[in-house]
């Protein structure tokens, strides 16, 4: 199940928490794998790690994307898996919300994304599947995520159109919504410790399973949606999320 034998995977966000697990499993699968991150150190120590290939590109800069797409082509050809991960996320209260980081959220969230679709569109062999990273932030009200919300709901809205007009090339793209998981984007919130561990806690308690999610819950969700055995899936949202959309979100 779920292989991924000869297949050209790229992973944006790669070197970091889903991106990175992802491109393992990826890897484990079969799949050639290309990683893309901001930071030259980073990428670097984990593509060496992972074995893959990686390159930096910052989604929110689309010369960077062209660039990306140019270098991918040149070195392995048509792409079958697309992996937009990358994402940033910078919470905020209605009416703190500063312009940069509106522009910052919505550049990388949505716009870096749809157009890391866009300019790969031509690389990308026909029955590719493209797999969106959005979140159950784009429905559930939670304060202080106002404009991550509304850029995880624009990815989404993205996506289904986007189904549509792809399937004339049996191209599927296809959203994944986690709700709270283990990465490394929770440390770079700006809380303090203390108060991240209790927030870290209040919403343990809400999640039906009793248990944040693990970086590898997602990557296999979306190994699986990468490969053949979900050759009939396209246009649809997988909630990841340990059932916390049966309780309300924080509050």
């Amino acid at each position: 199940m779920n292989d991924l034998t000869g297949k050209v995977a790229v992973v944006t966000g790669g070197n970091s928490g889903i991106g990175y697990e992802t491109a393992k499993h990826f890897k484990a699968a079969g799949a050639k794998v290309v990683i893309t991150g901001r930071s030259v150190d980073k990428v670097a120590s984990a593509a060496h790690e992972l074995g893959v290939t990686g390159i930096v590109a910052d989604v929110i800069d689309l010369s960077q994307i062209d660039k990306l797409v140019a270098q991918v082509g040149e070195e392995l050809g048509k792409v079958d898996v697309l992996f937009v991960n990358a994402g940033i996320f910078s919470p905020a209260p209605i009416g703190q919300n500063t312009e940069e980081m509106f522009d910052m959220q919505m550049g990388i969230n949505f716009k870096g994304a749809v157009f890391t679709t866009e300019k790969f569109l031509p690389l990308l062999n026909e029955g590719a599947s493209i797999i969106n990273l959005s979140s159950i932030n784009a429905y559930t009200a939670m304060p202080n995520t106002a404009i991550y919300a509304a850029s995880k709901a624009a990815l989404n809205s993205y996506t289904r159109t986007a189904a549509s007009e792809l399937a004339a090339r049996n191209i599927r793209i296809n959203s994944v919504n986690p709700g709270p998981v283990f990465t490394p984007i929770f440390g770079k919130v700006g809380m303090p410790e203390d108060q991240l561990n209790q927030f870290a806690e209040a919403m343990q308690d809400r999640i039906p399973l009793k248990r944040f999610g693990q970086p590898e819950d997602i990557a296999k969700l979306v190994t699986f949606l990468a490969s053949d055995d979900a050759s009939f899936i396209t246009g649809s949202e997988y909630n990841i999320d340990g059932g916390i959309n049966l309780n309300p979100i924080l509050s």
